[in-house]
C-alpha cells in the first residue's frame, strides 16, 4: 500500500530543494498502517470506514516503517486525534528480523497492543517514526467507534447457527426433500424458514470478493474484515503466524465486560476455520497445534466452557513429532498430529497487552488431560455424551471429541444407525452424535452460567461436501443442521432473553436446483452401464414442467429413507471443478486428507477426488475452475433471526454489521 500523504510531502520537499538525484528523495516511508483504512490506502477520508469498533473494544495498532539502507529506527509514536497514545508498560515492540519483505528492504514493524477508546465517532490514527539520522515520516489513517443503539431489554444469550457454505439453494433443496411440495406450495417449513426476520449478508473478506471460512466467520464476531486464511487478526509483514495485530472477539469482549461463557460446537475438526474464528488469533488457519492449545490456554479471555466436534488428533501427545534434523517422524499409533511447527509462542508485548498465555512448543503435551484437569468433563462418543449429561443437570464445562479430524457426515452416521452402512466404522468412530444432540448438550451446559453465553453451532460439512460436489451428502448435512436449529429455537422459546441467528459464512459451489430426473431411479442405475451425455444428461435431466415435484419419504429419525428416489431432484454447480456425474448417491465419501490414517486401508479405497469418482460409470462435466474441488462464491447469503432483538436483521447488510447488531442486542457494557 502506498503512503499517499507521506510520499506527497517528500516529493514537495524535493522540488523545493531543487533535488536532481534519486538519492535526495531517500527517506523513511510507512508501507502499512493498521487498523486498515481507505484514508491510508487511497487517500480517501470518507466512508466506508474499514475498521470499526465497539466503545472499549480492544485492538492493536501497527505500522511497517521502511528505512533507508543502513539506517535504524530511533523512535516511533502512535497518536489518535492528535493525542499521543499512552501504552501500558511492555505493550509496544519493534520487530526488524523475521519479516516477509524482500531481502533488500530495510524495515521495522512497530506495534502497540490492546488499544481502546470509549469515545464514539470517527478518529484519526497517526504514526510518526524517526530513523537514526533524524529523518521522520508520518502516516495517517482512520477508524470508527460505533455508538450502539439500544432498544428493549438486552439478550442474555447469543446463539449463532452457522451453516458453513450454505446458500439459498442449499436451504431450498433441504426444504424440498424434508417437507415436500404440493401443486407448487411447500407442505411445511424448515426450522430456519420459520424465523420471523430474514436479511441478506455480503460476505467478502479484507483481501478478496470471495472469502474463505476464516474471515467468513471472524468478520461476524470481530466487526472487522480479516484477510483470507486469517482468524481474529489483520495482515502484517512478519513471518510469525501468531504475532499479527489482533482484534477483540465478541466472546472476549462480552466475557470481559459481562462475564459471558463461550461454547463452540462443530461437525468439523475443532481446529478448523469456523470454530477457531470464534476465539483464536492467528494468520494461518492451518496451525492446528497452536490453535487448539490457544482454546484452552486463553479460556480466561474467552470464557470457553464448551468445545465439541472432531479433532482428537491435536489433543493426544505426540512423542515422535520432530526428528533432530527437523523432519517429521513416523505417524504415532495414537493418531496424534501435534507438531512444534504448528504450535505457538507469543512475543512479550502480546502477552503483556492482551494478558494472553505465552504458549509453548510442546508436541508431547497431553492436551486432553489438561482440559480434564481444568474442569472439563470429556465425552469421546455419543454414549459418553449422553452419560455426561444425565446427572445433576450436566457438567459445568464440556469437551467432546468424536473423531480424529472432521466428523463423519450425517448421510453416513444415519446409515450406520439404521444398520445400512459401516462407513463410520472405517474411520474408527462408530458412535458419533448428531449435531442436534451436541447442540442440546452444549446449551444445557452453557445455560448454567448466570451471566449468559455466546454459542456458535456449525454444520461444517455443508461446505465440505459442496466442495466435493457430493450432492446427497450435503443435502443431509443441511437437514442435520436444521434439526440443530430447531433445538436452538426451542431453547430460545423457553429462554426469551436469547437471540438466535442462522446464517452462513459464504456460499459454496454455486449450487443450483436445475430440475429433476424424468426417469425412475432404476433408469439412472441402468444409465451407468452406458455412461455419456446422451444417456445420462439428455435422457434424464428434466427442467421446468418435466421436473414436476420430487417426492421423498421421511423416516422417524428425521431423515429421508433414501435420496435415490424415482424422479429425484437434480443439482448443478456454477463454481465447479471437473467431475463425473451419475445423479446417484455415492456409496462411499471422497477421501478426507485431514484424517491421520487416510492413506491406510480401508480409507485408501475411497475415491481420491471428484475428478476420478464415478469415472467408469458417470459422464464428465467440465468445470469452470481448475483443481478437483468446487470453490466458494461471492454470492450474498441469507440470515434469519429469532428471539430478542431479531427485528434488527433485515435488509442487506455486511457481515461485519452483524457483530454490532449482536453487541447492541446484548446490551453491551464497558
Amino acid at each position: 500500500m502506498s503512503n499517499y500523504f507521506g510520499l506527497s510531502r517528500r516529493l514537495l520537499a524535493a522540488m523545493l530543494l531543487g533535488a536532481g538525484s534519486a538519492g535526495a528523495l531517500a527517506a523513511p516511508a510507512v508501507s502499512r498502517l493498521t487498523p486498515p483504512s481507505e484514508l491510508f490506502a487511497s487517500g480517501n477520508p470518507n466512508p466506508p470506514y474499514i475498521a470499526r469498533f465497539l466503545p472499549g473494544q480492544r485492538f492493536d495498532l501497527q505500522a511497517t516503517v521502511r528505512l533507508d539502507a543502513g539506517a535504524t529506527l530511533k523512535d516511533f509514536q502512535f497518536s489518535v486525534d492528535g493525542v499521543a497514545t499512552r501504552p501500558a508498560p511492555d505493550t509496544t515492540s519493534v520487530v526488524t528480523t523475521g519479516l516477509t519483505l524482500p531481502k533488500d528492504v530495510n524495515a521495522a514493524v512497530v506495534s502497540q497492543r490492546a488499544f481502546s477508546t470509549l469515545k464514539t465517532g470517527v478518529h484519526r490514527l497517526a504514526v510518526r517514526a524517526t530513523q537514526s539520522d533524524g529523518q521522520t515520516v508520518t502516516a495517517e489513517g482512520n477508524f470508527e467507534v460505533v455508538a450502539l443503539e439500544r432498544d428493549g431489554r438486552p439478550a442474555k444469550n447469543i446463539i449463532i447457527m452457522l451453516g458453513d457454505g450454505m446458500g439459498a439453494t442449499h436451504r431450498t433443496a433441504a426444504r424440498i426433500i424434508g417437507r415436500g411440495y404440493a401443486q407448487g406450495k411447500a407442505k411445511g417449513l424448515l426450522a430456519m424458514d420459520s424465523f420471523p426476520y430474514t436479511g441478506m449478508v455480503m460476505t467478502s473478506s479484507l483481501d478478496a470478493i470471495v472469502t474463505d471460512s476464516s474471515p467468513g466467520m471472524s468478520n461476524y464476531v470481530t466487526g472487522n474484515k480479516s484477510a483470507n486464511n486469517q482468524e481474529g487478526v489483520w495482515p502484517d509483514d512478519t513471518a510469525d503466524a501468531f504475532d499479527n495485530p489482533r482484534i477483540e472477539y465478541l466472546s472476549e469482549y462480552l466475557h470481559r465486560t459481562q462475564g459471558k461463557a463461550l461454547g463452540v460446537v462443530t461437525t468439523a475438526d475443532v481446529f478448523d476455520a469456523t470454530p477457531a474464528s470464534m476465539a483464536v488469533h492467528t494468520s494461518n488457519r492451518g496451525n492446528g497445534t497452536g490453535i487448539v492449545d490457544q482454546f484452552l490456554d486463553d479460556r480466561h479471555l474467552t470464557g470457553l466452557s464448551v468445545l465439541m466436534g472432531g479433532g482428537r488428533k491435536w489433543f493426544l501427545p505426540n512423542g515422535d513429532a520432530l526428528k533432530a534434523d527437523g523432519s517429521r517422524g513416523g505417524q504415532p499409533m495414537n493418531g496424534s498430529q501435534r507438531d512444534d511447527r504448528t504450535d505457538y509462542v507469543l512475543p512479550a508485548d502480546v502477552v503483556a497487552g492482551w494478558k494472553a498465555s505465552p504458549g509453548k512448543k510442546d508436541a508431547s503435551r497431553d492436551l486432553l488431560a489438561d482440559f480434564q484437569s481444568s474442569g472439563f468433563a470429556y465425552a469421546h462418543d455419543g454414549a459418553a455424551l449422553k452419560a455426561a449429561m444425565a446427572g445433576q443437570g450436566g457438567p459445568d464445562k464440556l469437551l467432546g471429541l468424536f473423531s480424529y479430524s472432521n466428523m463423519n457426515v450425517a448421510f453416513d452416521k444415519i446409515n450406520k444407525r439404521r444398520g445400512e452402512s459401516t462407513i463410520v466404522d472405517d474411520y474408527g468412530f462408530p458412535d458419533q452424535p448428531m449435531l442436534d444432540e451436541m447442540t442440546g448438550a452444549a446449551l444445557q451446559v452453557l445455560a448454567k452460567n448466570k451471566n449468559g453465553f455466546v454459542a456458535m453451532i456449525e454444520g461444517a460439512s455443508i461446505d465440505k461436501q459442496s466442495h466435493l460436489m457430493d450432492t446427497d451428502r450435503w443435502l443431509l448435512e443441511v437437514i442435520e443442521f436444521d434439526r440443530a436449529v430447531q433445538v436452538a429455537k426451542d431453547f430460545a422459546a423457553s429462554h426469551p432473553d436469547t437471540i438466535v441467528i442462522v446464517t452462513a459464512d459464504h456460499e459454496c459451489s454455486g449450487a443450483s436446483i436445475i430440475g429433476a430426473s424424468t426417469k425412475p431411479v432404476s433408469a439412472l442405475r441402468e444409465a451407468t452401464g452406458a455412461p455419456g451425455v446422451a444417456a445420462q444428461r439428455d435422457a434424464i435431466v428434466g427442467t421446468y414442467q418435466a421436473a414436476k415435484f420430487p417426492k421423498y419419504t421421511m423416516e422417524k429419525d428425521g431423515y429421508p429413507s433414501s435420496t435415490d428416489v424415482d424422479y429425484k431432484m437434480l443439482i448443478g454447480y456454477g463454481a465447479n471443478a471437473d467431475r463425473y456425474e451419475t445423479w446417484l448417491a455415492n456409496t462411499t465419501p471422497t477421501q478426507d486428507s485431514q484424517q491421520p490414517f487416510v492413506g491406510k486401508a480401508p480409507l485408501n479405497t475411497y475415491p481420491d477426488n471428484p475428478n476420478v469418482r464415478n469415472a467408469k460409470t458417470g459422464f464428465m462435466i467440465t468445470g469452470q475452475v481448475p483443481g478437483d474441488q468446487a470453490v466458494h462464491t461471492a454470492t450474498d447469503v441469507p440470515l434469519s433471526a429469532y428471539g430478542r432483538g431479531a427485528h434488527r436483521f433485515s435488509g442487506v447488510m455486511d457481515n461485519t454489521d452483524v457483530f454490532f447488531k449482536l453487541a447492541a442486542i446484548a446490551g453491551s457494557r464497558r
